[in-house]
């Protein structure tokens, strides 16, 4: 078993690709939490696609270029979030039908742009290649992880404060905005730093299901933080372990083992509830 284990993580594609996930697994999922605490899950959707253009300017500018791309999506990501929340303002509008609006108009456009570009790649852009990450998106990775970790140390307590109570935030003059506006900017940071490993449309799922699948397996905000990194870490573990022997690509098999322990989590959660029903 031990040997069964161990054995794919002798080859180094297959240690990259873990230490990749891992780090991601510390910054991505506590953002997760909080998008659930703010009503805010389908942010990290809208986000995903809303960095697509960036990342194919990135492209044309420099090639398949991680660094060029992973800024150009990040450039994109925090001008979605910002025009959003400008129109909703502007117009009285809910922010998050803006967004909608926004982003597959950024989804459309970051296709078409892909599209007629020769030589570059798309499906890898959606669904990535957690087993082709090299040396410098592993750069990238840990630099997104080392910014996130920090930030979300400093702005924990008034973020928690701006998720449950804005209202008490503002008329204590706490300045509720800005802990929103970088709040964003991580989760856009973290977006950009997924698709290296797992592409656009797989990127969202190491940050969103071990966030939703925490709240059956701890009570409180603290617990629930520590639990999805735990699940995230555990997902990235069997999920590349599953692609490696059943030849499954690794992205999706750890989006799905990802989910198996929400699933999991259901189940156990509804036991519970029974047996003191009870």
């Amino acid at each position: 078993m031990l040997h069964i284990l161990t054995e794919p993580f002798a080859l180094g594609f297959m240690r990259r690709a873990l230490i990749g996930c891992l780090a991601l697994s510390c910054a991505a999922p506590p953002l997760g939490v909080f998008l659930v605490l703010r009503r805010m899950s389908l942010m990290s959707d809208v986000m995903q696609h809303g960095v697509l253009p960036g990342i194919a300017i990135g492209a044309a500018a420099a090639g398949m270029s991680v660094w060029a791309m992973g800024l150009g999506g990040v450039a994109a990501g925090l001008i979605v979030a910002l025009l959003a929340g400008w129109l909703a303002r502007r117009h009285g509008a809910h922010e998050d039908s803006q967004l909608a609006g926004v982003y597959l108009l950024a989804l459309a456009l970051g296709v078409a742009l892909i599209s007629a570009q020769r030589g570059i790649d798309l499906t890898h852009i959606l669904f990535g290649s957690v087993l082709a990450v090299d040396d410098p998106a592993l750069y990238a990775i840990a630099g997104v992880v080392t910014i996130a970790l920090p930030a979300m140390a400093l702005i924990w307590r008034p973020l928690i404060l701006e998720s449950l109570d804005p209202g008490f935030l503002a008329a204590t003059g706490g300045r509720g905005g800005i802990w929103h506006l970088t709040f964003l900017a991580l989760v856009v940071l973290c977006v950009v730093a997924g698709f290296v490993a797992l592409g656009t449309l797989m990127s969202v799922g190491l940050m969103m299901l071990p966030a939703i699948a925490a709240r059956h397996w701890a009570v409180s905000l603290q617990g629930q933080v520590k639990a999805s990194v735990a699940l995230a870490a555990t997902a990235s573990v069997a999920g590349l372990l599953l692609s490696y022997y059943t030849d499954i690509p690794a992205g999706p098999a750890i989006v799905l083992t990802a989910g198996a322990l929400w699933m999991l989590g259901l189940l156990l959660s509804s036991l519970a509830e029974r047996g003191s029903a009870r």
